[in-house]
């Protein structure tokens, strides 16, 4: 990198807009959205796409809801010209879809593209030229009156050519490529001179594409150039503004949004952001984030799982783990705090239709994009005692004590301290067998029976292992527990209480099993709770007990 004083680069000169109206505004509706993924996507991979492949892609878009796909750039060569014939000969196009096609402001490219379309019901003929001063020193060597006569001379033949393809609805767009970099009287001057010539109106509106085509400035200053040029262009009603942008700064999303707040009405953009460079805009995150705010995206991401599986097989490309809603990891909390504030905003959740949702650190339910609650916490050693719990009750049906937490916790932590990775939700069910359901020493019980008193006692009858000496007891108390503690203090004298009992079914049916949750202490008001699982609630208790002084006696 170049040392101070840095002259390899110079500051973005900003947008002289003094009443500028776009920060004080709210985005209340979805734009018109326009896939690029395959054109603008497509030509970004490594290896492009097939036939096939762009045919799957393709019904991709349509079923999630876009009403105007870019298929390619139908001169450019036999794939994107083959492809886009079999998507017309097969009738593949529903009536309610419009396709669009790039084309260069070249003649040759434009009488190919237009050979393309024949027997299309509707299509947007998609014109470009770049304008920016770079590009007119370096790339064409022309003046401005020389590149607007490029882009005056290209609208004037795909005027001309319209009736050759007279059972083909054609839609108008001009794009002034790198309009970021252009200025923007000179971007005006251009699409008004291809607005004379096309003879747009309110009704056959044109769409002039304003794209960003290297992201060069901040998000605030591309909006500046939006508003700027919505409210300097004549006949403002007679077009369609229309976004594109890149992210080279990493900010694309943001200059998208402000540049709707801006005044444009229209945004292209590809599913997770593939494009040239650093990408286009994500058009999941951006319709998501829409979605988020109360407002219809008026695209259908409620299997996002699926549209994820099938654009990484089609594009050989991968969605980041921590991807905006879309990557695996978004919906999964690993710190405790989170994990315990999810766990509380999950149970506190109002359960009817149509709820505010509300949940710690969970902006959008899962549940909507058709993602589950199981990946929402998983544990490793940051994890804390909500997230243990989380586990335990939602994956298996735990509702353990509240005060039990922190112990069960404590168990996990320690082993995700020896391993240093992350531990499974079945992981932590068998930890807490091994802790909790499945030691048999000192105490297992064999059997247990009980009978009601006349005086209102319980009797219980027992057989228990102690130190793996099958031993009978017998004894009496207020319930069944107390009966079975005072009969195992005659033959296993031990200092503990009891300090607290509950318990729950874990299923449902005559065959369902019930879980008993029992508290112990010592004198020196140490505690140790005890699990116990079976289909009779009162040996489930017993198991419980028993399970508890185990522990206490390691």
């Amino acid at each position: 990198m170049q040392k101070a004083p840095i002259t390899k680069y110079k500051p973005f000169p900003p947008v002289s807009l003094p009443n500028r109206q776009w920060p004080s505004r709210s985005i209340t509706q979805a734009p018109t959205w326009c896939s690029v993924d395959l054109r603008d996507g497509n030509q970004a991979l490594i290896t492009p796409m097939s036939i096939q492949s762009s045919l799957e892609m393709f019904d991709l878009l349509v079923a999630t809801g876009f009403k105007e796909i870019e298929v390619g750039f139908p001169s450019a060569n036999d794939i994107y010209f083959n492809f886009l014939r079999q998507l017309i000969e097969e009738n593949r196009i529903p009536d309610d879809v419009t396709i669009q096609v790039l084309v260069q402001a070249r003649e040759h490219l434009i009488r190919r593209t237009f050979e393309s379309l024949e027997g299309a019901k509707q299509a947007i003929v998609h014109l470009y030229n770049s304008t920016n001063p770079l590009q007119r020193r370096v790339t064409f060597g022309k003046s401005k009156k020389e590149i607007t006569a490029i882009a005056i001379d290209g609208t004037k033949l795909v005027k001309e050519l319209v009736p050759s393809i007279p059972d083909t609805k054609i839609h108008f767009q001009y794009s002034p490529e790198s309009f970021s970099d252009t200025e923007l009287e000179y971007s005006l001057e251009v699409c008004e001179a291809v607005m004379d010539i096309w003879q747009p109106t309110a009704q056959e509106p044109i769409i002039l594409n304003l794209p960003a085509t290297v992201e060069l400035a901040t998000p605030n200053i591309h909006a500046d150039q939006i508003e700027w040029f919505c409210t300097h262009m004549k006949n403002r009603d007679m077009a369609i503004i229309s976004l594109h942008t890149h992210n080279d700064r990493g900010t694309g999303m943001a200059a998208t949004e402000l540049g709707l707040l801006a005044g444009a009405d229209r945004v292209e953009g590809t599913l997770f952001g593939n494009g040239e460079r650093t990408g286009n805009v994500d058009i999941v995150t951006a319709a998501l984030n829409l979605y988020s705010q109360g407002i219809d995206p008026q695209l259908d991401f409620s299997n996002l799982n699926q549209i994820r599986e099938v654009y990484e097989r089609c594009t050989r490309m991968t969605v980041h783990e921590r991807h905006p809603y879309a990557g695996e990891l978004v919906f999964t909390a690993f710190s405790g705090s989170h994990q315990d504030a999810i766990k509380k905003g999950m149970d506190q959740m109002d359960p009817s239709e149509g709820a505010l949702w509300q949940v710690p650190y969970l902006a959008i339910d899962p549940n909507d994009l058709g993602r589950n609650y199981k990946a929402i916490i998983r544990i490793n050693n940051q994890s804390g005692k909500g997230g243990v719990a989380y586990i335990m009750e939602h994956e298996f049906g735990f509702e353990m004590p509240k005060k039990m937490h922190p112990e069960f916790s404590r168990v996990v932590n320690e082993i995700a301290d020896k391993t240093g990775i992350e531990i499974t939700a079945a992981e932590i069910y068998n930890i807490f067998k091994a802790e909790y359901i499945d030691p048999k020493k000192p105490l297992e019980l064999e059997t247990f029976r009980t009978k009601n008193l006349s005086t209102g006692e319980i009797e219980c009858w027992a057989t228990v292992k102690i130190q793996n000496e099958s031993t009978q007891l017998n004894g009496t108390g207020n319930g069944p527990i107390d009966a079975f503690v005072n009969a195992l203090h005659k033959e296993y004298p031990c200092d503990f209480e009891l300090v607290s009992y509950s318990e729950h079914s874990l299923g449902s049916g005559a065959n369902s099993q019930a879980v008993s949750y029992i508290q112990i202490s010592n004198s020196e008001n140490s505690t140790w709770y005890g699990a116990g699982i079976h289909t009779n609630i009162e040996i489930a208790s017993i198991k419980a007990l028993l399970s508890a002084l185990n522990r206490f006696q390691k």
